[in-house]
């Protein structure tokens, strides 16, 4: 067996530990040598793969959780492309890529998919794990001989390709970029199709504003259109989707069919929406592995098999349990009998007025025990503008919450380190609920441990990333002790597994406590996993708004979609929901029935 450790330099703290890693190495108390040491800079340590026994002894004892230690099949090493240093992230294998498909990436954050489209983008030389020497482009290339990658590397080694990558985190754009949407886009224009862009995504009304007054959504289309503009042989797109609602995900994935050949270019996505992925997708990859340890890409399947298995959490092809157990949709949701009690909260027909001249309308409605309602619709809308008159935090110009409930728990859509009250990761749990440090409590090891934030508790708030903050934001609320939890859009920065995750917990809190949750979420398959009821807004963005009561699954996903002009359909197996291809005969048959969300197949 192989062996793989890795030193988390972010977490390892020799300074303000008794160095527990170093002096309980069996090795290192045998003097036969050292497995362990500390590093010559003295802020982390060092573990020598090829003298370490892998007795785990070290991962028990660092009290910062900094070390993972992982046993490998020999075999897997000849598969090595990329090893970022010593103790670092290690990717074995790089996703193929063939004209006329377009290429589906999915797994874990911090499993690798980033480093492998930075590898085939160019950005990144792959060292085929020879950090202190790397190989030169002759060694590489011949290491992949046989496979559809060797063409592929040998072009990009003799630049004859040319790529063009949308990054993962947009908030990046706002540093870097200086001007207007229009001068910038005008710059990026290579193949003269910037007014037709503008057109398809919507972008009238942001071309005169300066990059750094974007919002998140803004800046993800105007990335989106500015990679669309340019006249590449490959196109790769990191979480093209974040920020953006329901309607701007279709819009975005028709604009990539619309202005890309695929039979012309290379393209690959990296997308956890599920639905999306499967909309844009031919074929579809998985990597999986252990998070920030290492990454493993498997063989290409199709769409459909390729997101199923992942899912069911085994690739047949690998012969390889990624996940304990499967993850399967509820087909047909079990109706819940909530008239026989009392509701949790109510509320009459509200208004609210904004100076700016935007006005919500919110229909009547009430929610009962047990119960999780999501809220759906545009961006802009007033989503966030009704979680805040449920939680007290603003007040309707007309009508009220009838029943209230005292105990509201709130996790907000914006986040920043000023919202949380501590200054670290643990303090800020303790405050929310004890329980959650406790080892042994159901919220530390179902959420807590699950989302790895059990490995960061010293940290402090303010050098958390995006995603870090999202986790923490999560935990909290979900850890606190209320009546009602107000949950605004939670999937942000999260991978699959992790939003399936949060769907499991808040199932858990709702069912097994009597609880009840407003959820505002875009994507539609954590919605159907989660929700037993749904509230859709339409309207017109930043005009007006209107809100209807609190309505079952079926009826609520076909008035959203019927808007949207789009059909979803179940899939038999695993009964998660799919996109229709637009104009396909279940698209066709779906709308000529009025079923836009087809529940049963």
């Amino acid at each position: 067996m192989a062996r793989i450790a890795v030193v988390d330099r972010d977490y390892c703290k020799p300074s303000k530990c008794n160095l527990e890693c170093i002096r309980f190495c069996p090795i290192n108390r045998s003097r036969r040598g050292k497995a362990i040491e500390l590093h010559k800079s003295g802020k982390y340590v060092i573990i020598y793969e090829d003298v370490c026994i892998g007795c785990g002894i070290c991962v028990k004892k660092c009290p910062f959780s900094a070390i993972s230690i992982v046993n490998i099949p020999d075999e897997l090493e000849e598969q090595v492309v990329h090893r970022y240093g010593e103790n670092m992230f290690k990717l074995y294998n790089l996703p193929i890529l063939k004209k006329g498909k377009i290429l589906g990436i999915i797994g874990r954050n911090g499993s690798g998919k980033t480093t492998s489209l930075k590898i085939l983008s160019g950005q990144l030389k792959p060292n085929l794990g020879r950090y202190q020497d790397p190989p030169d482009w002759d060694e590489i290339i011949r290491s992949f001989r046989g496979t559809e990658l060797q063409t592929y590397l040998r072009k990009l080694a003799d630049g004859k390709i040319r790529a063009v990558m949308k990054i993962q985190y947009v908030e990046l754009a706002k540093r870097h970029l200086r001007g207007t949407v229009k001068e910038l886009l005008s710059k990026a224009d290579e193949r003269g199709i910037m007014r037709e862009l503008v057109e398809k995504l919507s972008m009238k009304n942001i071309l005169d504003r300066k990059i750094t007054q974007l919002s998140g959504g803004e800046l993800q289309k105007f990335l989106i259109a500015a990679v669309l503009s340019k006249d590449a042989d490959a196109y790769f797109f990191d979480e093209p989707c974040s920020y953006l609602d329901v309607r701007e995900r279709m819009r975005i994935a028709s604009a990539i069919y619309e202005f890309l050949d695929p039979h012309k270019a290379y393209i690959a996505i990296i997308e956890h929406d599920l639905t999306i992925l499967d909309y844009l997708s031919d074929n579809v990859v998985v990597i999986y592995g252990e998070p920030g340890v290492y990454g493993i890409v498997s063989k290409p399947y199709g769409t459909r098999v390729g997101i199923n298995h992942y899912l069911e959490g085994y690739l047949p092809a690998e012969n390889m349990r990624i996940r304990k157990e499967k993850i399967v949709f509820r087909i047909q949701r079990e109706s819940i009998e909530k008239r026989s009690e009392y509701p949790v909260l109510k509320w009459s027909r509200l208004v609210k007025k904004y100076r700016g001249g935007f006005k919500l309308i919110v229909e009547e409605g009430e929610t009962y025990p047990g119960e999780v309602v999501g809220i759906i619709g545009p961006n802009g809308i007033g989503k966030t503008t009704f979680i805040k008159m449920l939680g007290d935090i603003t007040s309707p110009d007309e009508g009220e919450v009838l029943i209230k409930v005292e105990k509201i728990s709130i996790k907000p859509q914006e986040l920043s380190p000023k919202i949380f009250p501590g200054e670290t990761i643990a303090s800020n749990l303790r405050l929310a609920n004890p329980a959650a440090l406790n080892p042994t409590s159901w919220i530390y090891l179902e959420l807590v441990k699950k989302m790895r934030l059990n490995k960061m508790l010293d940290r402090t708030v303010d050098e958390l990333s995006g995603g870090e903050l999202q986790k923490l934001a999560i935990a909290v609320a979900l850890s606190k002790e209320a009546d009602l939890y107000l949950l605004d859009e939670p999937s942000a920065y999260l991978d699959v597994e992790e939003r399936l995750l949060v769907a499991r917990v808040i199932r858990r809190i709702i069912e097994e406590k009597k609880k009840t949750a407003f959820i505002v979420e875009h994507d539609l398959m954590l919605q159907d996993y989660v929700a037993d009821r749904v509230m859709v807004f339409s309207g017109m963005p930043a005009v007006q708004g209107y809100a209807y009561s609190p309505t079952d699954l079926r009826n609520g996903f076909n008035m959203l979609l019927r808007n949207l002009g789009i059909t979803f359909r179940k899939d038999p197996q695993t009964g998660r929901p799919r996109v229709n291809k637009p104009g396909s005969y279940l698209d066709r048959v779906q709308k000529m029935r009025g079923e836009y969300y087809l529940f049963e197949e």
